[in-house]
């Protein structure tokens, strides 16, 4: 009986020492694919790690839907954005979190987001909805804790008791690749990387809702793409506009802006610029004021006739100026009687494929999608 007993507890004591084992997962070349050409695997302060240089490196043969994936960072101040892709299909659509370490202490410390379609719209994605002020540490290590939850996620950062983000996921929820990043040019380490798939429980789970902006174009239109120096040359703006692919519609996100990047993917460089159409019925000839929003930068054509240029991308009115979306420029529309075309030609470098729209008033036009 005695022996019975020992055998027992001896295959209890394996199934649970197993068992939390099994969540911890070994940073190697067997486990792990690594992407950056530039790596070292090392015990660094204390930790078997490894040194990234940009880059990522992706978990193999498993898929990840709900749970919790917990890992160490040793970060430096320099210009990164070291963090965990999750639920990631085909490389180019799931969901992130990653850090700003440069950016400590600010509001934009962090970022919650998707990627879509290989786009991370951090310029529509912006606020205290989905980032949050941290002090980080360059002489020690940063304990990073993801729980995931059906369409919920939380972040808690060196072992608090509460989350220090809250937020609803972006994409359907679908099992897939987990993704850790590197740094920048300096490179960070990572260690004790553990992935749990047992069923979590969010804590306080109280995220920050966005004030919708009133009376925006609901959507838009979307074209195929083209070449962005064909809007250089005036007289091949027609000609694209009539063999252009209207492909579908795309909806305003986060009572902010629509996202072109939940519709359309840059395949080819140059290829970074799309029309977006609303079509204006105005009961009698007349000028109306028209607030808008875009980014990278757009053309403006009514009726097939350029009235506007600008540029909205990151860094280019101040060298902090991060161009995030909003109803920030104006133009007075010369409406003729009948039915009007009103055509955004919006080109996209990174951070956010986005147009958003709206009358000063509707007295007197219709708006028909």
């Amino acid at each position: 009986m005695k022996t019975l007993i020992k055998t027992i507890a001896f295959v209890l004591i394996f199934k649970v020492t197993t068992g939390v084992a099994q969540n911890s997962i070994p940073i190697d070349t067997i486990n792990w694919n690594i992407t950056t050409k530039n790596y070292v695997l090392e015990t660094f302060k204390g930790k078997k790690s490894i040194y990234l240089k940009s880059g990522g490196m992706k978990l193999k043969d498993r898929k990840f839907l709900n749970g919790t994936i917990e890992f160490n960072m040793y970060l430096s101040e320099s210009r990164g954005f070291p963090g965990i892709y999750f639920r990631l299909r085909d490389d180019k659509n799931g969901e992130q979190w990653y850090l700003r370490p440069h950016q400590s202490g600010n509001p934009d410390a962090n970022q919650a987001a998707p990627i879509l379609n290989g786009k991370t719209p951090w310029q529509l994605n912006f606020g205290k909805r989905y980032s949050f002020p941290y002090k980080y540490k360059y002489n020690d290590w940063t304990h990073v804790k993801l729980v995931v939850k059906d369409d919920k996620a939380q972040i808690f950062l060196d072992h608090a008791k509460t989350p220090n983000l809250s937020w609803h996921l972006f994409t359907e929820a679908k099992a897939g690749d987990i993704i850790i990043r590197g740094g920048g040019v300096r490179g960070i380490h990572i260690a004790n990387i553990k992935v749990d798939d047992t069923e979590p429980n969010l804590v306080d789970f109280k995220p920050v809702f966005r004030k919708p902006i009133k009376g925006l174009i609901e959507k838009w239109k979307v074209s195929s793409t083209f070449n962005e120096t064909i809007l250089k040359d005036i007289s091949q703006i027609r000609s694209q506009i009539d063999k252009s692919e209207w492909i579908g519609e795309i909806e305003v996100e986060e009572g902010t802006a629509a996202n072109i990047s939940r519709k359309v993917e840059i395949k080819k460089r140059k290829e970074n610029t799309v029309f977006t159409k609303i079509e204006i019925i105005s009961d009698i000839d007349q000028q109306k004021l028209f607030h808008f929003g875009y980014s990278d930068r757009v053309v403006a054509l009514l009726n097939g006739n350029p009235i506007y240029k600008g540029n909205n991308g990151f860094r280019t009115r101040d060298y902090r100026y991060l161009g995030t979306i909003g109803l920030f420029d104006a133009i007075y529309l010369n409406l003729k009687k009948g039915k009007n075309t009103l055509l955004m030609a919006v080109s996209e470098d990174f951070g956010g494929w986005l147009i958003t729209g709206k009358f000063e008033n509707t007295t007197g036009i219709k708006i028909k999608y």
